[in-house]
């Protein structure tokens, strides 16, 4: 008798095999299922391209605390400042697209830096999927009180009868921050100097201590040192007055006719995340931004909240990289 099997035998063992595979696959569908579905199951980071303190450190901490209640999973914030915010970019975007990995995106490092740096380390279109943006906050003109101007127009004579001397603080060479301050020169016609900072926070800090002498801060991180008697609030760079600065006026109305800069924040995931995990992390933001509380906190930091449809905050990133290159291109403004 042959030790192996006939030709019948072996077609009926393939078959039984063949059967058995199709069953497991059946038996751990709906496992895969249940994994897809369970997203999260691990904490989330929340990588901040600036320092712990700034407006977009604060933006994030306030957004994922409602966050990790809603997903039932810890939001953590990982700074990592430097190079206008691209260092932080650097990472998010080479990270896994699984979703457990977010960037707090901002008009610079989203729609400024690829106009301003001559290389960047990622693609601010490509290499994100964005999910919506978080707020629109207005910069803040604030002063050292042991500065001799009280208002824009005395600030603006200051200037013009000492060039050079006023030096101003930003959050990075080509932030919102520093922009609103070139703008500025460009439209008063004044020389100030420029004193780039790794981050909002340290330059904050400085013109507390009197190391710089103004600054066009982010509201957020500029209000609580205003309402503490600490800085001096010359005006606001939007069109319109902030609802948490009332009596603040615009640098417009000011003595900058036709003065006008915004910064914007928001949340976006590396390319390839899953569409599924995109439009959850979306829905948890959109409930964040909806909530009572936090619509509280972000009014008293002078942040309008601005919930969308990841494909709205696409689009509005495309026109504001349009807007903004133009505005890099004018000035003559270039980074290596």
């Amino acid at each position: 008798m042959s030790r192996f099997p006939s030709d019948a035998a072996l077609k009926r063992r393939s078959f039984a095999m063949a059967a058995a595979a199709a069953t497991a696959v059946l038996a751990l569908a709906p496992l895969a299922v249940h994994a897809q579905a369970a997203f999260p199951s691990k904490p989330i980071t929340i990588i901040v391209p600036f320092s712990a303190g700034g407006t977009t450190d604060i933006l994030a901490r306030v957004v994922g605390l409602y966050m990790s209640r809603d997903l039932g999973q810890p939001v953590v914030v990982d700074n990592r400042a430097g190079a206008g915010g691209n260092i932080g970019g650097q990472a998010a975007a080479r990270s896994p697209a699984d979703g457990y990995t977010l960037f707090m995106g901002t008009v610079g490092t989203h729609a400024i830096n690829q106009s301003l740096y001559k290389k960047m380390p990622f693609d601010p279109i490509k290499d994100f999927a964005p999910l919506t943006r978080v707020a629109m906050v207005p910069n803040l003109l604030v002063a050292n009180p042991s500065q001799p101007f009280k208002s824009v127009k005395e600030m603006i004579a200051y200037a013009k009868a000492h060039p050079g001397k006023i030096n101003f603080g930003s959050s990075g060479n080509g932030s919102s921050i520093h922009l609103s301050g070139e703008l500025f020169k460009q439209m008063a016609g004044v020389d100030m100097q420029h004193v780039p900072y790794r981050g909002s926070a340290p330059a904050v800090s400085d013109l507390l201590g009197g190391q710089i002498a103004i600054m066009f801060d982010n509201m957020p991180s500029a209000i609580p040192h205003v309402k503490g008697g600490k800085l001096r609030a010359l005006a606001v760079t939007t069109a319109k007055r902030s609802p948490a600065l009332p009596d603040v006026p615009t640098i417009a109305e000011a003595g900058v006719p036709g003065y006008e800069a915004t910064s914007w924040f928001g949340l976006l995931a590396p390319a390839g995340t899953p569409a599924p995990v995109v439009a959850k992390l979306n829905a948890s933001i959109l409930k964040a931004l909806a909530d009572p509380e936090v619509k509280k906190k972000l009014a008293e930091q002078g942040a309008e909240p601005h919930g969308e449809k990841p494909e709205q905050f696409a689009a509005f990133i495309e026109s504001e990289t349009l807007k903004w290159g133009k505005v890099v291109k004018e000035s003559g403004a270039s980074l290596d």
